[in-house]
């Protein structure tokens, strides 16, 4: 009733036309029939494979065929003489530089509002409008389910589940109902019930378990096209060694961010600036882990496209969808190949940075924004100073206790009893090495033990260490130079 009420004031305010973008077009045709019979406005519905058809109040039938074609269609229309309401759909692919007639007809019914009354309808789930007609346009959205409604949509689905299961009783986590609730918002009430049906009929139970498939059902939904990716796995703090300032950080700003004070700032964000392979990576997925978050991860290259303007147009949608999948982490890897200016892109990255920019300043959702860099040099004074980001940290290569705990790790992630090799052995013959490198020297070591027909053991790491040369020998160079950049402006993450 709400919709029907705001539609009708928008209708009421004698706006020519009005755009409604939705996948829902059978729930806004019901809005409109609402809107249509308070005011006894006359309605047609026009779609290509029915024509012009009247709806509600009688009218009579455009006079010939059913005006299948829209033109023909628009044409009808701006003949009538009377008030009505007419409800193009789909008619997206019609306005643009290759229908200048189609568009015309329409400006011409725009054009004669006030002698005659013709509210006109866009519907479609996806519009452009062309530049001659924004004027007279409105565009208006249907409104989303708040939580109790997501929560009795959820409970309609668990009845329905229980009917068709001899009345059995569906298994519920209350605090975690509470989360796919949260994570439920800004969805319509069918697409709430797409997903409570996929998870509830996954293992009839409501757990912790179902949040990366309702988040991931979530951004498939909104659909996105490749410019943000949903991350399914992320990481706990206890599978990154080290980084102990940034998790107690973390830990520090948990409540605030997902149970934000109305007189307190909610965090905003970090930088995670460091050498190749420290872990900046793992940490963006342990942050998502650790809150219990969707990770969605922007895709740098995707965002870019060869037509003017396309590229911000780009970022602004995947913002927003991000906005929609709110409360989320949103991880902006490698950001300098993003926004790092080029001579030869004619402006687009620094149009790029502008838009992020304008978005990280105004931005009311809880979005949490981790960016990871390797390369100080290439990022903009504008997005690194306070303000922008919440603080900086630099994750440098790990000393020699969280070596010990990498080695821990990854040993424990493929079966070995960590207590059973000579850690401070291996963290001692692996100084220099970077967390990405340790790891890898755990599998090489593996596959040889494999081929051997052995045991894994310290011996055969050791000899594997001494046959790899870390990047902290090969780049020297680059890391003492990016070092030396962050002592004293940036915050130790280990």
């Amino acid at each position: 009733m709400q919709d029907a009420h705001d539609l009708g004031l928008v209708i009421d305010s004698r706006v020519p036309l009005v755009v409604i973008q939705s996948h829902e077009e059978l729930r806004v045709l019901d809005v409109l029939m609402q809107v249509s019979n308070k005011r006894t406005l006359p309605m047609q519905v026009w779609t290509i494979t029915d024509g012009l058809r009247p709806m509600g109040f009688s009218m009579a039938e455009p006079d010939g065929d059913k005006l299948l074609e829209l033109d023909d269609a628009l044409l009808a229309i701006k003949r009538m003489r009377g008030k009505g309401l007419y409800v193009l759909c789909d008619a997206h692919g019609f306005l643009n530089e290759q229908h200048p007639k189609t568009v015309r007809l329409l400006k011409d019914i725009l054009l004669q509002y006030d002698s005659v009354p013709r509210t006109v309808v866009l519907l479609s789930h996806a519009l452009v409008i062309p530049p001659e007609l924004r004027r007279y346009a409105a565009e208006f959205s249907l409104s989303v389910p708040g939580d109790e409604q997501i929560l009795a949509l959820i409970r309609e689905e668990a009845q329905a589940w229980s009917a068709q299961n001899n009345n059995q009783r569906l298994k519920t986590d209350r605090v975690a109902l509470e989360r796919i609730i949260t994570h439920m918002r800004g969805l319509s009430p069918s697409d709430v019930r797409i997903l409570a049906r996929q998870f509830i009929h996954a293992d009839g139970a409501i757990s912790d378990d179902d949040l990366p498939l309702v988040s991931k059902g979530k951004l498939q939904l909104l659909d996105m096209h490749g410019v943000l990716h949903y991350e399914y796995s992320t990481e706990t703090f206890a599978a990154v060694g080290g980084l102990h300032n940034l998790k107690t950080w973390l830990a520090q700003r948990e409540k605030a961010f997902l149970q934000p004070a109305n007189d307190m700032d909610m965090p905003k964000g970090i930088l995670l600036l460091g050498v190749q392979g420290g872990g900046k990576s793992l940490a963006a997925k342990a942050v998502a882990g650790l809150w219990k978050l969707p990770l969605l991860r922007l895709d740098f290259g995707a965002l870019y496209n060869k037509y003017y303007g396309e590229s911000e147009k780009n970022l602004r949608e995947a913002l927003k969808l991000a906005e929609h999948m709110a409360p989320c982490v949103l991880w902006l890897d490698e950001i300098e190949k993003g926004i790092a200016g080029q001579s030869h892109d004619d402006g687009t990255s620094l149009r790029v940075l502008g838009t992020l920019l304008t978005w990280m300043a105004e931005k009311k959702q809880p979005v949490f924004i981790v960016a990871t860099s390797n390369n100080i040099a290439n990022l903009p004074p504008e997005l690194i100073r306070k303000g922008r980001l919440d603080e900086i940290f630099f994750v440098d290569l790990p000393d020699t206790p969280t070596r010990e705990e990498i080695f821990a790790i990854h040993l424990g992630k493929r079966q070995q009893d960590a207590a059973t090799f000579d850690l401070p052995a291996l963290a001692a013959a692996a100084d220099g090495f970077s967390g990405a490198e340790i790891e890898q020297a755990v599998v090489a070591a593996t596959y040889t033990a494999l081929a051997r027909q052995q045991p894994l053991d310290t011996a055969g790491l050791l000899d594997e260490l001494a046959r790899t040369r870390p990047m902290s020998v090969v780049l020297a160079e680059d890391i003492a130079a990016l070092r030396a950049w962050a002592a004293g402006r940036t915050v130790p993450a280990g």
